[in-house]
């Protein structure tokens, strides 16, 4: 590998894609493995195949097949210096944290949804994604191939809880994230001041797939927020960035959209987290609650129970008067519902 950072992916994944742009813009050079024909025998093999897969070498050199978008960041923050994407600050660093996790838990609903809940935009995706993996295969090849990737997508539709009954609430969230991150980003332009962040990356990954490839979403992109239409196209850029220290937004001084979308948050996430999380731990074989008044259900989701103890353990670590501050910001956002001590009465 040299000194490049050996990669699996797909242009169909938006975890890929928030890789890739996350390494243009720390400039950290890397190899993108796309078909099984680029793939090196040598390289191990994940434990869970998921996209994108890293081959990251451990204390002794060996390399390690590893998954996992948000770890792999901490991972390269570690590895390569210089063009960090975590703020100094605790409390924009945790900010950070959070929305990221928004972005890689609740608006991949949306991503995953439209794609395979809609014809035209299951005709697209069953078209396009298997010829990314094999360009010169012929029409006839291609179709059964598009077929199994259709009929296996739609049949997973319940992992992220997309259904009859919560199309409208996945639906309406994104419309509201569109028209506040519209806003938001005029104060930025990205989510935490003039420099991206890892919450930067996490949207913009989901973005890549809502915005500009699934035709309904990306029709009601474009008619509602061109903006955020433009934003996912230059962040997918970002090597030409000059950061600087000071271009993360004071903490005193946050703009009044990012409230707006800590609410967006609070309001639909938070709840999801907390039903999924209870329904995990009782080994129930459904998520029963309510968001914004209208009901949800779905199978639960292991892996975003454990995305809850990883927001709860980023909270812990705030201290003193950081941990006074995001307790003040989250005040009737729902968000600080998250972190109520289980039996205290506030």
């Amino acid at each position: 590998m040299g000194d490049r950072v050996a990669l699996k992916g797909a242009p169909g994944s938006p975890y890929t894609r928030k890789m890739l742009a996350l390494l243009r813009y720390r400039q950290i050079p890397y190899r993108l493995i796309v078909s099984s024909s680029q793939a090196d025998d040598r390289l191990p093999e994940p434990k869970v195949a998921l996209l994108p897969t890293f081959y990251l070498p451990d204390a002794s050199g060996e390399l390690h097949a590893v998954v996992d978008s948000t770890p792999i960041i901490r991972t390269l923050e570690e590895q390569y210096a210089g063009r960090s994407v975590i703020p100094t600050d605790p409390v924009l660093a945790f900010l950070d944290y959070l929305i990221e996790d928004y972005a890689d838990e609740w608006l991949t609903k949306a991503m995953f949804h439209y794609r395979w809940y809609y014809a035209a935009d299951i005709e697209r995706a069953g078209s396009i994604l298997p010829r990314w993996r094999s360009l010169t295969a012929t029409d006839e090849e291609i179709a059964p191939m598009s077929q199994f990737i259709s009929e296996r997508q739609i049949s997973r539709l319940y992992v992220v809880g997309s259904n009859d009954t919560t199309a409208p609430v996945i639906e309406d969230s994104y419309k509201r994230f569109l028209d506040i991150f519209r806003a938001h980003i005029a104060n930025g332009p990205f989510v935490l001041g003039e420099r991206p962040g890892a919450a930067d990356f996490g949207l913009f990954g989901q973005l890549t797939q809502l915005t500009a490839f699934d035709p309904t979403p990306m029709a009601e992109t474009l008619a509602r927020a061109p903006q955020v239409y433009a934003w996912t196209s230059v962040v997918e850029d970002l090597s030409g960035l000059e950061p600087t220290a000071d271009d993360w937004f004071d903490r005193d001084e946050l703009p009044t959209t990012l409230n707006e979308l800590l609410a967006e948050i609070g309001r639909v996430y938070v709840p999801a987290l907390l039903a999924n999380a209870a329904a995990v731990e009782a080994g129930s074989a459904s998520v029963t609650t309510q968001i914004e008044g209208r009901p949800w259900v779905q199978e639960p989701f292991p892996y975003q129970a454990k995305c809850l103890q990883w927001l709860r353990q980023q909270y812990v670590k705030l201290e003193g008067e950081d941990r006074a501050f995001i307790d003040s910001l989250l005040e009737g956002t729902g968000i600080e519902l998250l972190f109520v001590k289980p039996g205290s009465a506030n």
